[in-house]
């Protein structure tokens, strides 16, 4: 090798790195208990190579069939059916190959780290994948992950609504995109977050809480990563990528994510030009439109191959999504051609202080939440983070602007400083389940004249009422009791409507035939705590009464004239009382006891792990989320709601807990795979190991990626890990 050679492969070395050892040899795992994996890095390449190795051990092929379909080569291997995501992956995969090089060298650094981690973990498992994946994977498919398109979704919904067009006539990346927005059920889905100042807390130390809520395959995946001198953050790293960072903190800071549901595409009219009918216009001038197309190959069981091409045509402002004789109608999305969301989740990473963050915040490059943040200097803040477009129009909701001038169509986000944002507001507390920015603190209402007008309407629905009543007026709490007063079993859906509920059956002829239902729910808590005794009848009566009145008929609907009373009462009570004789003639069919204790019926249920859970679901208003599917045998499993939960408090080092509800591992034969559901079942905690000594002694396995541990193995240990750290319960 010539001088000149070696000097150019020096210069492309990223700090810290040492040319002559391998990723491997850069970067040790540590597993603590319940496999969580502390990755301890020499460089960001190397701590990416660890996040693909880790996953891959726990989630198997699922990291590297999804990068597959970050490519759009998913239906080449498993068929036809696919395609439709093909068709939107590669838009993507084009806009992450023209972008790679836009990135920080950093980031760049840990994506192609990720890939290889990949790469490597198949090249050492082939048993684990299917026989035609090749372990080729670059840093721009980790990239990939990252990027945004337009929205298919919101386009699929406005030409339905014109059209009445069904889905299954709408192009097929259209029908995935419908598909994959079903997978969310946005009554259930989401997040809760509380920030609390130390004037909230007993040790005078801000406190973060992150309470997400999603299906139980969503993938949350805890995980540390320490690289000397660059950074140190624990955190959930979403299972597929190097950058699902939706959570989590450093030394000196943290977040918390919740889904937010701001209108980002806006969809114009654009008549058609009188001389040149296939063109669109904008002040008399045509505008131009070019045809672009996405082709994708398949391949089914049999053999059968094919290629099938989407075509879209394209304005400089968008996609033509919908034609009538007279006009276009064309989608333009401020998220389309995003791409720095790893890159500000690094950064996010890095900071330090609250200034800073806030400085990365503006990238906005993940607009689809808002974070809650709390600091060891104390600070804690919200920041409604959106990115929409500043219209120059008023908010058109569900239709199409009309765009008659070039500047009848947005050209600018809105201003980051015109997005609600909250730094120590008085109270010493923020707090987001979901709802619209406007109940974040009692203390200081939201003044909708300051802020963009086309954020969603105020909303405050039950489970954002119960998150403000547990913290507004709290005493200054232990991080303990905050994780304590978390998992309140309260039901305010019943609080709210139980009593009408009973007056009515009192008041009917059905009385005497509801006596026993009726006692039932008198005496009962209103909970769904575990031994409680009513809430499943009560549930059951819900059902039936929202079934039997075609919705949910509260006597008084929410208003923002009283946010925090409303909705109440029963609005149809005939039809109450008629549910809840179907109810409770459901349950003696069932042969289930009108007064069975919630946790007999609702449960977790994974690997050897059956526990009786309480918590229910967040359309009831619980802020203990969980959802239920049906087991088979009368009783129903948790598969969706809080998953993993993070408290965390702030001081001269981060004292934290957590738990995995489904635990670290996908596989059913790693003893990870339930070790947490129990415990999260009894409302139990692991203490995160943060620091060297807490990390040692915790630690169940030390291993070099793809190298082995010191008995030369690099597998997990066939056996259960060692007994762990006895879990903590929140009083």
């Amino acid at each position: 090798m010539t001088p000149l050679i070696l000097i150019a492969i020096l210069a492309v070395q990223a700090p810290g790195q040492d040319p002559g050892l391998s990723l491997p040899e850069r970067v040790e795992i540590v597993r603590t208990e319940y496999g969580v994996p502390h990755i301890l890095a020499d460089d960001l390449e190397a701590m990416g190579f660890a996040l693909g190795w880790v996953q891959s051990e726990d989630y198997g092929d699922q990291i590297a069939l999804g990068m597959v379909k970050a490519r759009g080569t998913y239906a080449r291997y498993v068929g036809r059916d696919s395609i439709g995501g093909d068709f939107v992956a590669r838009e993507g995969h084009a806009i992450a190959v023209a972008t790679f090089h836009q990135l920080a060298r950093e980031t760049r650094d840990v994506y192609r780290g990720f890939a290889e981690g990949v790469n490597e973990y198949i090249r050492q498992h082939p048993d684990h994948f299917p026989d035609w994946l090749v372990p080729d994977f670059t840093g721009i498919d980790a990239h990939a992950n990252d990027v945004q398109t337009w929205s298919r979704g919101d386009a699929a919904t406005f030409v339905r609504g014109q059209t009445r067009r069904s889905a299954e006539v709408l192009p097929s990346s259209w029908q995935a995109a419908l598909e994959q927005e079903a997978a969310v059920d946005p009554a259930r889905d989401g997040s809760n977050a509380w920030a609390l100042d130390g004037s909230r807390t007993s040790s005078g130390k801000a406190i973060l809480l992150r309470n997400p809520h999603l299906s139980w395959d969503a993938g949350y995946y805890e995980a540390h990563v320490r690289v000397t001198g660059v950074l140190d953050f624990y955190g959930d790293f979403r299972v597929g990528g190097a950058f699902g960072i939706i959570g989590g903190f450093n030394e000196h800071l943290g977040w918390a994510t919740t889904n937010n549901s701001p209108r980002y595409s806006q969809i114009y009219a654009l008549d058609r030009h009188p001389d040149l009918p296939t063109l669109p216009m904008l002040g008399g001038v045509p505008v131009p439109v070019e045809e672009r197309s996405i082709s994708a190959d398949w391949v089914d069981a049999a053999g059968e191959r094919g290629v099938e091409t989407e075509v879209t045509r394209w304005t400089p402002y968008g996609p033509i999504i919908h034609e009538t004789d007279d006009r276009f109608f064309v989608l333009k999305d401020p998220r389309h051609g995003e791409f720095r969301r790893g890159e500000q989740f690094l950064r996010m990473m890095q900071t330090t202080d609250l200034d800073t963050w806030l400085s990365v915040m503006r990238t906005r490059a993940h607009p689809s939440s808002n974070f809650t943040y709390a600091d060891a200097a104390g600070n804690i803040a919200l920041y409604y983070n959106a990115r929409i477009p500043a219209l120059p129009h008023a908010v058109t909701g569900d239709t199409a602007a009309i765009a008659v001038l070039p500047g009848d169509i947005w050209s600018e986000l809105v201003p980051w400083e015109a997005l609600p944002l909250y730094v120590n507001p008085p109270g010493g507390y923020v707090q987001q389940a979901n709802d619209t920015p406007d109940y974040i603190n009692l203390n200081v209402r939201l003044d909708r004249d300051t802020v963009a007008p086309n954020l969603p309407e105020p909303r405050l629905r039950l489970r954002s009422q119960l998150s403000l009543d547990l913290i507004h007026n709290a005493p200054a709490m232990t991080l303990e009791e905050v994780l304590a007063l978390k998992h309140s079993p309260r039901m305010p859906a019943a609080e709210r409507m139980l009593d009408e509920l009973l007056a009515a059956v009192v008041a009917s002829d059905d009385r005497a035939d509801l006596e026993e239902g009726r006692r039932v729910l008198a005496a009962w808590d209103r909970t769904a705590e575990a031994r409680s005794r009513g809430g499943v009848l009560f549930t059951r009566w819900l059902a039936a009464y929202e079934d039997v009145a075609d919705t949910l008929v509260f006597r008084e609907e929410w208003t923002p004239e009283r946010p925090l009373e409303t909705p109440t009462g029963v609005g149809a009570p005939g039809k109450a009382v008629a549910a809840l004789r179907f109810a409770v003639e459901d349950m003696r069919t069932e042969g289930v006891p009108l007064d069975v204790a919630w946790g007999e019926v609702h449960r977790v249920v994974r690997g050897d792990v059956d526990e009786a859970v309480s918590g229910c679901d967040g359309s009831l208003g619980c802020f203990r989320t969980l959802s239920f599917t049906e087991t088979g045998d009368g009783r129903w499993a948790a598969n969706r709601g809080d998953a993993w939960v993070l408290a965390v408090e702030f001081g001269d080092r981060p004292r934290g807990y957590s738990v995995l509800a489904y635990g670290q591992s996908r596989a059913e034969g790693s003893p990870h795979h339930d070790d947490q559901a129990a415990m999260f079942a009894r409302q139990e905690f692991k203490t995160i190991a943060w620091d060297d000594d807490a990390i040692a002694a915790r630690a169940i396995r030390r291993y070099r990626p793809g190298m082995g541990t010191a008995s030369g193995s690099d597998e997990p240990p066939p056996d259960p890990s060692p007994k762990p750290h006895p879990p903590t319960r929140t009083p």
